[in-house]
């Protein structure tokens, strides 16, 4: 059995001067939602043996602030075809995992991470499918239960949906507004 926990980055900023996607920094409440969403990792009890993250500025931030909850270092392998990745190259990354690894986070972009989820699970799966199918917002966790016992195996619609958190369910104030 292998766990794919995926995170899409926290809210960044649009107003920040910079001049590549790449470099856009998170935003106060984004910082605040990653760290968040670290101390709730922390409170369940969840652990990663393996993690592997775009290289995006955003991306780097959100471990960070995810780490500071988690009160436990993230050290991620830093994959850049993940940065803006669709479904299909999500899952060659996926595909390419080590095999000793039991418990991946990945940390990246959407709409590929929802694509990603939505190719793992069956159609017929219950209403946290159906949630991330509504919108997968920013620094939400997907949380993937697969049956296999080699990444390379991993295809659609042979994984389990075993939670899905978003920021605003633990905290209304980080609800949306235009993620």
């Amino acid at each position: 059995m292998k766990t794919l926990t995926l995170l899409r980055h926290a809210k960044s900023g649009w107003n920040d001067p910079v001049t590549r996607d790449f470099d856009r920094p998170l935003n106060p409440k984004g910082r605040r939602a990653a760290t968040m969403i670290g101390r709730h990792l922390r409170s369940l009890d969840v652990a990663f043996d393996h993690v592997v993250a775009s290289p995006a500025i955003r991306v780097v931030e959100t471990l960070g602030e995810v780490a500071t909850g988690y009160g436990r270092a993230l050290d991620a392998v830093w994959d850049r075809r993940i940065y803006l990745a669709s479904s299909v190259t999500l899952l060659d990354v996926v595909r390419e995992l080590p095999a000793a690894a039991t418990r991946v986070l990945l940390v990246g972009h959407n709409p590929g991470l929802e694509d990603l989820v939505l190719q793992l699970v069956p159609d017929s799966q219950d209403r946290l499918r159906d949630a991330v199918e509504a919108k997968y917002p920013t620094a939400s966790v997907a949380e993937l239960g697969l049956a296999i016992d080699d990444w390379a195996k991993a295809g659609p619609a042979g994984a389990t949906l075993a939670r899905f958190i978003r920021p605003r369910d633990l905290d209304p104030s980080l609800g949306p507004d235009d993620d």
